[in-house]
């Protein structure tokens, strides 16, 4: 299979404008997403809605699209981008733009779920640690999954699942490993076009994960594990902390 990765790249944000072209030891954000993806995956570009992002990621060597300004999501920019490459490849990785330290293993595990052929769509999924703590367990921004007998995703939540009915809340990460969902996605590119088609689904609504409309209608979803942490940069507090665990992380400085 030939993939390709895309990675979304805005120049607006909320809690951080402009976090793309933030320096992070000596190089922008989106540059060193796109050294980390490069080398790994058969080809990769970056889908952005702003020129000064474009140019940087140019400027750098690297590729880049313009995209509308008007996508609700990731994966609707991710389509719009493979549609101009000119060129066919069997899946389309979605890398978030803001995820600096994403790892090769994790790149790989993702690519392996469509080992199965009955993989429309892969992500990626970290065990909670018993010293997480049950805060970080319950965290409403850090969704859960379960998955069933073929790593495969039943249902993601921003709630905690599985409820362990009849043992205390404080003994659930010692009783059950517990999955904490890491946002990246594969697509099998006809699935991609297929799903930037859909309509919002009640689940999605429900909990607002974009996912749920995949698992709704029908899409089967293949989930690799990873025991690798990945620091994704929202806020300004992100990256600092980025900073140091760039200077305890010497195989990133490069």
């Amino acid at each position: 299979m030939k993939f390709i990765a895309i990675i979304p790249a805005r120049y607006a944000s909320t809690r951080f404008p402009a976090k793309p072209l933030a320096m992070l030891g000596g190089k922008p954000v989106i540059r060193r997403v796109y050294e980390q993806v490069a080398g790994v995956l058969d080809d990769a570009v970056v889908a952005t809605d702003d020129e000064r992002i474009y140019d940087a990621v140019l400027a750098f060597g690297g590729r880049a699209e313009m995209t509308s300004p008007d996508h609700k999501s990731g994966t609707d920019r991710c389509w719009e981008a493979y549609l101009k490459q000119g060129r066919k490849y069997d899946a389309v990785v979605n890398v978030q733009g803001d995820e600096p330290f994403i790892r090769a293993s994790q790149l790989e595990a993702v690519k392996r779920c469509f080992d199965d052929p009955a993989t429309d769509i892969a992500t990626l999924v970290k065990p909670f640690a018993e010293a997480d703590g049950l805060a970080a367990l319950e965290n409403p921004n850090s969704p859960k999954v379960v998955l069933d007998a073929q790593s495969r995703a039943i249902y993601f939540s921003r709630s905690v699942i599985p409820y362990l009915r009849g043992v205390d809340r404080s003994e659930w990460l010692a009783r059950h490993t517990f999955y904490k969902h890491i946002g990246l996605y594969a697509f099998r590119t006809e699935v991609l076009r297929a799903v930037t088609a859909l309509p919002q689904s009640p689940l999605e609504k429900a909990e607002s994960l974009e996912q749920l409309r995949w698992l709704e209608n029908g899409y089967r979803i293949g989930v690799g594990v990873t025991d690798v942490e990945t620091i994704g940069i929202d806020t300004p507090g992100d990256l600092e902390k980025a900073e140091a665990f760039l200077l305890h992380h010497p195989e990133f400085k490069k």
